[in-house]
């Protein structure tokens, strides 16, 4: 069983989003992220990934500044470039140009060896009555739950 460790989740992303598949990634960060990412201190909330000249980037993730960073912390909203295998990155140029899907970061977690990763999801965007269905189906499921006690 493989132990991880849970930093951040995207739960709007799921709200927002029909999820069709996801990947693990790596993430390319300085010595003062990872230490923020450690300490917990990371936002997925607004961010996306964009495939660009081959590489996979994800913009608007804040990673807030490592107190005792002083001149090494870097800009808390910068890209950073995550990594994939180039198979995966062809397949997710396809499926993002044709058929009009889009990379959104579901949850950020450190593995058992330490390395920070990001479980990226290929999703379609939600319309409004969708939103609507699902929430209805929630309530739905905790009224029979709370019947049944």
């Amino acid at each position: 069983m493989r132990q991880v460790k849970q930093i951040a989740n995207n739960k709007k992303a799921r709200h927002d989003f029909f999820i069709e598949d996801t990947y693990e990634t790596g993430i390319v960060l300085t010595g003062t992220e990872i230490k923020s990412i450690r300490q917990g201190k990371v936002n997925l909330k607004e961010s996306f990934a964009k495939v660009e000249n081959g590489e996979v980037l994800v913009y608007g993730m804040h990673i807030s500044p490592y107190e005792q960073g002083n001149r090494y912390n870097v800009d808390p909203l910068r890209p950073r470039k995550l990594l994939l295998h180039k198979r995966e990155i062809r397949k997710l140029i396809g499926l993002t140009t044709q058929k009009g899907f889009t990379l959104v970061p579901l949850r950020l977690y450190l593995n058992e060896r330490g390395r920070a990763k990001m479980e990226l999801a290929v999703a379609r965007g939600k319309k409004l009555y969708d939103k609507r269905d699902d929430i209805a189906k929630r309530d739905a499921q905790r009224r029979m739950q709370r019947e049944r006690y």
